[in-house]
């Protein structure tokens, strides 16, 4: 098995199936469940809901990773927790917050994994002191908000700074966002923790599930040469 992480980005999947999508991918070998929660006021947009992530949480074992696109989570993120497992992870982002380090100490109390997402203008200086009580820190490739973004190029100088911490500091780095075979290429040889798939390499395409994961792990990306399933709606 591979040495990083790969989750599927649950607002690229086909809602009308869910279930259907969610075991499909379970045995296709994916490891976790990312879940977009916004509220379309941090950012533009609105994704996910608590009810979609209770029925992902009730159709797959696997761990979730909700990702909290809300202001001031720490105002309603017990309506997120009480229905999480230890093993999941929930991200907050630190501009959201007037006291992210509260509301993180929150998220540790009910046993779950504590992380901070990182916008592409959000410094590493300014949230380095939350680096040392976080266990994973996700690096947004794109603003966050919608899928099919073109990554930003100036993030891989952030990542590279974040993998240097990582080496005094006891976190996991995880990539969201234009996730290409071209990136996937550059930052798994430099043991980048995991990686968020979304439109660009998991959802949309003429392959199965299960062959396509585990061609991501081999960084195999020869399937992308099919045509790509052209949806009415795009996000």
């Amino acid at each position: 098995m591979s040495d990083f992480v790969l989750t599927a980005s649950m607002m690229c999947a086909d809602f009308g199936n869910l279930e259907k999508e969610v075991k499909a991918l379970e045995a296709a070998g994916i490891d976790s469940f990312h879940i977009d929660i916004m509220d379309g006021r941090y950012v533009h947009n609105f994704a996910m809901s608590l009810y979609d992530m209770i029925s992902i949480a009730r159709i797959s074992k696997k761990p979730l990773d909700v990702h909290l696109m809300i202001e001031h989570p720490r105002n309603n993120i017990d309506l997120f927790l009480r229905y999480l497992r230890k093993g999941d992870t929930v991200y907050i982002h630190p501009e959201a917050e007037y006291h992210p380090s509260t509301t993180i100490s929150k998220i540790i109390d009910y046993g779950l994994h504590p992380g901070i997402a990182i916008n592409p203008g959000t410094s590493v200086e300014s949230i380095r002191e939350l680096l040392r009580i976080v266990d994973r820190v996700l690096v947004m490739a794109v603003n966050p908000g919608n899928a099919s973004q073109m990554f930003l190029p100036f993030v891989g100088e952030k990542i590279d700074t974040l993998l240097h911490l990582r080496k005094k500091m006891s976190f996991e780095l995880y990539w969201d966002g234009a996730c290409g075979a071209d990136r996937m290429r550059e930052y798994v040889p430099k043991k980048m923790d995991g990686f968020v798939l979304g439109t660009t390499l998991l959802f949309g395409k003429r392959a199965e599930y299960a062959d396509i994961i585990p061609a991501v792990r081999k960084l195999d990306f020869s399937y992308l040469d099919k045509e790509p399933v052209q949806f009415d709606d795009q996000y």
